[in-house]
Formats: C-alpha cells, sequence, structure tokens
C-alpha cells in the first residue's frame, strides 16, 4: 500500500496492506499494526484503541481515491465519527495483528458525477474474532473549494502556529511520555489548552493548515483520563462531531465533564473544544468497568 493512497508520507506509518471490492459499495480491506507503535503504544498489555482510529482514517482516501476515483488532491472533511471495541480483543502478545475491515458505502453523494460526501461503515474483525463497529461521514472538497472556504488559513506554508506551551503531567494523560502529551494546564478544573506540536512525526505526519482530527480523538481521550484520574482505564467507544477547523494560530481549549454511567457500568464522559468561542468539535467518550481498566 503506498504512502499517497493513505496521505501519509512516512511508510512506516502506514497499516493498511491492501483492499478489494465485493460488492457494489461494499469493500473488504485489511490491515497490520505492528507489535508496537512509537505513538500509538501498547500499554498495560493492550493494544492503544486509538490505533484502530487511525486504521479506520486511512481508509477513507484509500477507498475515495481508488474505489471511487476522487482525484489526488483533493480534500476529506471529517464529519462524523463513532467507534466501539472489545477491550478483550485489544490484547497484545509482542506480534503484529492482521485485521479485516469489512466496509460498506451506505451513502454516497455525488454532484456532477463526483462523489462529494461519503457515510461508512466498518466491521472490524481481529483473526476472526469481532473487534470493533464504528461509522463514519465525510465531504470531499476540489482544491478550489478548499481554498476559498479557508482564505488565507488555507496555505500551510503561511500559517505561523503559535508556541508550544508545557505540557501537564504525562502520566495523568495515560501517556509515559511528554512529547505524547496534547494538553497543557488550563484556567479552570476540566479545562485546558491544546498543545499542538506540528513537528509531531505521528500527528503531524505532513504539513497541513489545522489541527488535524486524530490530534482532537487524542485530545478527548487524554482529557477523559486526566479528569477520571484514571489513567490506566480503556477507552472503549467514542462518539464525535467534527463542526470546524481548528486553526494553528490561535489557542484551542479542550473542556471536559463527566455525564454517569452506562447501563452496564461504564462511565461516559462529554468532551468539547473550543477556539476563539466556537466549538470545535464534540465528542462523548466511554472507560471500560473500573474490573476491567488494567491488564
Amino acid at each position: 500500500m503506498s504512502q499517497r493512497s493513505v496521505h501519509k508520507r512516512n511508510a512506516a506509518e502506514v497499516l493498511l496492506t491492501g483492499w478489494r471490492c465485493t460488492a457494489e459499495d461494499r469493500f473488504v480491506v485489511t490491515a497490520r499494526w505492528p507489535g508496537d507503535h512509537f505513538f500509538y503504544a501498547v500499554r498495560d498489555g493492550r493494544r492503544d484503541p486509538l490505533l484502530l482510529s487511525e486504521t479506520i482514517r486511512q481508509t477513507f482516501p484509500l477507498l475515495c481515491h481508488e474505489a471511487y476515483g476522487v482525484p489526488f488532491g483533493h480534500h476529506l472533511v471529517w464529519d462524523t465519527y463513532s467507534w466501539c471495541a472489545n477491550p478483550e480483543v485489544l490484547r497484545a502478545d509482542g506480534a503484529s495483528a492482521e485485521l479485516e475491515l469489512r466496509v460498506a458505502a451506505e451513502e454516497v453523494v455525488r454532484r456532477r458525477g463526483s462523489v462529494v460526501a461519503l457515510s461508512l461503515t466498518y466491521d472490524v474483525v481481529r483473526d476472526g474474532m469481532p473487534l470493533a463497529a464504528a461509522t463514519s461521514r465525510f465531504t470531499v472538497q476540489t482544491p478550489q473549494v478548499y481554498l476559498r472556504l479557508r482564505g488565507d488559513h488555507g496555505d500551510p506554508a503561511a500559517v505561523r502556529p503559535i508556541p508550544v506551551p508545557s505540557g501537564v503531567p504525562a502520566h495523568e494523560t495515560g501517556r509515559t511520555d511528554l512529547r505524547h502529551v496534547v494538553l497543557a494546564p488550563g484556567d479552570a478544573p476540566g479545562r485546558w489548552q491544546l498543545r499542538v506540536d506540528t513537528g509531531h512525526p505521528v500527528l503531524f505526519d505532513h504539513p497541513v493548515d489545522h489541527a488535524p482530527g486524530m490530534l482532537m480523538l487524542e485530545a478527548a481521550r487524554q482529557a477523559v483520563h486526566a479528569l477520571s484520574g484514571r489513567p490506566a482505564a480503556c477507552v472503549t467507544a467514542m462518539d464525535t462531531r467534527f463542526h470546524r477547523y481548528a486553526e494553528l494560530d490561535a489557542p484551542s481549549w479542550i473542556e471536559a465533564r463527566r455525564l454517569g454511567q452506562d447501563a452496564v457500568g461504564r462511565s461516559r464522559y462529554s468532551v468539547t473544544g473550543s477556539q476563539d468561542g466556537h466549538e470545535l468539535f464534540s465528542c462523548t467518550v466511554t472507560l471500560a468497568e473500573g474490573h476491567t481498566e488494567q491488564a
């Protein structure tokens, strides 16, 4: 699988290994997870669930370009993304893992013969065992439309990111390395400044003009760990809506609050991101039950 097909510059970050069409708007995509990962690291004997999200994210450009003929240079804009995973199937044994993603395009929106939006559903299987289910919707914008919408912020070379603030202690966020902390202290409990390091080799694999969606998911996950005081707990589900671009030249803020428990005792949290008084994204995050949070 080429880096270009999944919008990655570093070949080592390409997780997908192949794809095939099984019926109209139905696909099987294969993926391989390495034994461990620089950023999405194994912890407490369990795979990082956001490695699953990065795997799914890579299918967006793959299917757009290879299955639906979207030209390279068009921009994919995340709208919604929901997933839930079985933490038992995230167990790690030090070996690489083979995955199969069964993808259905439930909505294919075309304009003048070109795809402009896709809604996808996923059933993800690892070694024959159901790992996760997910749904996502995104739109496709031509370079001309994208630049018109983005204005002065549409050129990565022209954007001047704000300085990277000092992060909160890594252990509070479920991390062991400060390089991977995406939260900086805020001005109130449950509120942090988004820490945007455009030099991060995974979150910023290539130049972009805004903070990427995977950074927002990571911020939501870290905020829940910090607020809950359960940095070793496993996130088992997220339901996210992306509302606006997070610009690099102004501070963004992350806020989290506890919602309560679901029917099986898992804690749920609401996380939002904002910038200049405008909501960037909203996310509901679910943590595994207390007795299963440690491997």
